[in-house]
């Protein structure tokens, strides 16, 4: 019969390579895994932008409107309280929270008018200010609130009817 004679110096090497392993199955690590990547924000149209009723003359000039929903004129455009509403632009933006938010406007927009005629419209600023982040707690989301500025030509080339169109804004995510 054959005996295994074992050292001490081979007693603490099984030590230290068993030792652990009972310990790792008697307490397992707490296992961590990367985190869910970033919800996408989800984008709602709340309301969209309009400039309202207006009349001009020969020079024309801006309407502008606020984030705030308020709106003013330049040159000698004369604002109207017709029943048509202005309004700043409004989105619901929900994403998780924290995730920081940049807001990049596109290209100023030709307007074509129903009538003939087109008119150039600046997408403004925001609010909340871009970048910004949506809080933790209530409510769940952020409503964004972006203004622009309508530039009017004279009578002659902007004839009275409907200007309509889009504009590009992009979020960015961070």
């Amino acid at each position: 019969m054959n005996l295994i004679k074992l050292s001490r110096f081979d007693i603490k090497r099984y030590c230290l390579i068993i030792i652990p392993i009972i310990l790792m199955l008697t307490f397992p690590p707490d296992l961590m895994a990367q985190e869910p990547p970033p919800r996408p924000v989800d984008v709602t149209v709340m309301q969209n932008l309009g400039f309202g009723a207006f009349s001009h003359g020969a020079s024309g000039g801006t309407v502008t409107v606020n984030t705030d929903g308020s709106r003013v004129a330049t040159g000698d455009v004369i604002l109207l309280s017709l029943v048509y509403s202005f309004t700043a632009a409004s989105y619901k933006l929900i994403a998780n929270p924290g995730t920081v938010i940049s807001i990049v406007n596109g290209a100023d927009v030709i307007l074509p008018g129903s009538n003939g005629g087109s008119m150039t419209l600046h997408i403004g600023s925001s609010d909340p200010v871009s970048p910004f982040v949506i809080p933790n707690g209530s409510p769940p989301f952020t409503l964004l609130n972006i203004g622009g500025t309508l530039t009017v030509g004279n009578s002659a080339s902007n004839p009275p009817g409907s200007y309509s169109g889009s504009f590009d804004i992009t979020f960015i995510q961070e």
